[in-house]
């Protein structure tokens, strides 16, 4: 399967005093504005602030994906991904022409991912949920929303304390 190159750029730029070895190392957390960083954490948006990097890193290496490339220089941060191309993203549409099936399986949708975690860990959180299935927490929460809208879903309990029942 051929490989793409994933290129996201973010045009800010570290603190003064960082490198990237320091943005790649152990380092605590120095958020550009730690107010709105704050309001993030309090809304729950974000679980922590400062494992971003790491979390990047590591998600990619547990989805058997190579470790992104940081660069930076007077531009900003560049993070370079090497994920493999699908062939919708490379081929013309009805491009195979010989009526053969492609080999790709289809991805298990979120709302299925979601119900087969909680199924299994009641207790997780969203944003727990999130990480275990690779999606971003805001999709987490689109999907379980309507999963909960369609009765396949109920949360159980305080906000805190409480647990997730998936119902059939």
């Amino acid at each position: 399967m051929k490989e793409s190159q994933h290129i996201k750029l973010n045009p800010g730029q570290l603190p003064p005093d960082w490198s990237l070895e320091r943005l790649l190392a152990k380092h605590p957390s120095q958020p550009a504005n730690p107010d709105i960083a704050n309001a993030f954490f309090r809304a729950g948006k974000i679980e922590a602030w400062g494992r971003g990097i790491d979390l990047i890193r590591n998600t990619c290496i547990e989805q058997g994906y190579t470790a992104p490339h940081f660069s930076y220089d007077s531009h900003g941060l560049w993070i370079e991904f090497a994920f493999p191309m699908l062939p919708s993203e490379y081929e013309m549409p009805g491009a195979n022409k010989s009526g053969e099936k492609t080999p790709v399986k289809t991805p298990v949708k979120t709302p299925v991912k979601i119900l087969q975690v909680l199924a299994d860990n009641p207790e997780m959180t969203l944003s727990e949920v999130a990480v275990a299935i690779g999606k971003s927490v805001s999709a987490v929460e689109r999907a379980s929303a309507n999963l909960v809208k369609a009765g396949r879903l109920k949360f159980v309990g305080p906000q805190k304390g409480g647990h997730w029942k998936v119902l059939t």
